[in-house]
């Protein structure tokens, strides 16, 4: 997933001018080196090219510890691979800073890649308290939560007020009206992100959610999915495409195809992060001001969302610790966190800007987005995360097209992930 993958790619573009904030004197705990000095700083490609401005507000006011951006590829799995290449290899303090998908944290923490910090010199106690469980591994913060995310069900609200209904509560009512009202308006039903990949993965992990289910527990260590709410999940998706209210071309949907054919008026319902609103709410999007916002439904009432966003991490092998630290403090306060959301769209973790009413005014999927933010649970935690997560999207991707029934899919993915916990 990429970083605004995980976070919600926004798509504002504009320069953020950020002067006179003196960040606190964050220090990261066993990282090596010491004292202040340049930085490097390492993400998934920026298509929305807010960050990079937002970093000149910064080195403007302390030339002493320029930030360097290091781009990445755009996607997750791409970037994951070189960013462990990298921590990896002969020169693994290439990075300085990593703005890390939540998911990687457990991970990246086990490696030894990245340094514990000190909780008492971060803004935590202003943050969404959800949102400090995906910094975390082994009861140690060892990340700064930077965006956070939720999924969300956008809908066309012309068409359902012109139906005269209510956006869809429980699966049953997305897949009824998925069914009936679509093709009147030659449309497509239902999508989200089915192509293979970390998406897949979190689209699975929702449906398992909010069925009530689990995929792991104990930080990856026990198996928890063999059970009759992830195969109603499962099958809830499964279900989805073989009776054709979700197109079989949603299987090659990642965020970027998803969002686009919804914002081109091709579909009635979608599964995207915030940033999609934003997209097909923006001037010259052909659903601009038809469009709505609910929490992901589930089998009986909301369903669970997965817990997106990204997370910034000190390497290790830091050249600069005390910098990198202080680096993070700035970019998690409520300033620049105001410019993430405005000039990037992308959701804060500060937990006051969703009460703002000028906000909430520019935004108006804040109060829904808080509250699917509030009931979201994170990604499962593992320090094998990258081997749990190909396993999941190779297996329900086989369910969703028919090539196992969900209830062989879920067996076979309890045995993978026995597996991937053995070999660890």
């Amino acid at each position: 997933m990429r970083w605004i993958h995980a976070a919600g790619r926004g798509l504002l573009v504009a320069a953020v001018v950020l002067t006179g904030y003196v960040a606190s004197g964050a220090q990261a705990d066993g990282a090596r080196g010491g004292g202040r000095g340049p930085l490097t700083l390492a993400t998934a490609g920026d298509l929305t090219s807010y960050l990079g401005p937002l970093l000149d507000g910064w080195n403007r006011t302390h030339p002493g510890e320029k930030v360097t951006l290091v781009e990445l590829p755009d996607s997750a799995d791409e970037t994951h691979a070189q960013m462990t290449t990298d921590l990896r290899g002969d020169d693994p303090s290439r990075f300085d800073i990593l703005n890390i998908d939540v998911a990687w944290t457990s991970e990246f923490a086990a490696a030894g890649w990245i340094s514990p910090l000190s909780r008492d010199r971060f803004p935590l106690d202003g943050f969404l308290p959800q949102v400090e469980d995906t910094a975390t591994y082994d009861g140690r913060l060892y990340a700064v939560p930077y965006v956070t995310n939720a999924g969300l069900l956008l809908y066309r609200k012309d068409i359902l007020d012109k139906e005269g209904v209510e956006p869809p509560r429980t699966w049953a009512e997305l897949e009824k009206q998925a069914k009936a009202i679509a093709p009147k308006y030659g449309l497509d039903g239902y999508a989200g992100q089915f192509l293979p990949y970390e998406g897949l993965t979190v689209n699975a992990a929702e449906a398992v959610y909010s069925a009530g289910g689990t995929i792991l527990g104990d930080e990856g260590e026990r198996v928890t999915v063999d059970s009759a709410a992830a195969r109603e999940g499962i099958g809830f998706l499964a279900r989805g495409v073989r009776d054709g209210w979700i197109p079989k071309k949603a299987l090659t949907y990642k965020e970027e195809e998803s969002k686009q054919a919804f914002q081109d008026g091709r579909l009635l319902f979608l599964r995207n992060w915030p940033y999609a609103y934003v997209g097909a709410s923006a001037k010259g999007s052909a659903v601009a001001g038809k469009i709505g916002a609910v929490p992901l439904p589930g089998p009986d009432g909301p369903g669970a969302s997965v817990l997106g966003g990204s997370n910034l991490a000190v390497s290790a092998h830091a050249r600069h610790p005390d910098s990198a630290a202080r680096l993070i403090a700035y970019l998690t306060s409520e300033r620049v966190q105001r410019q993430v959301l405005t000039k990037g769209a992308l959701p804060p973790v500060r937990a006051a800007l969703y009460r703002d009413p000028e906000l909430i005014r520019r935004f108006p999927y804040l109060p829904t987005l808080r509250t699917s933010v509030e009931a979201a649970a994170p990604r499962p935690k593992s320090p094998r995360y990258d081997q749990v997560s190909l396993a999941v999207q190779a297996v329900v991707h086989d369910a969703m097209t028919g090539r196992q029934t969900p209830e062989a899919a879920v067996r076979r993915l309890a045995r993978e992930l026995a597996d991937i916990s053995r070999r660890g």
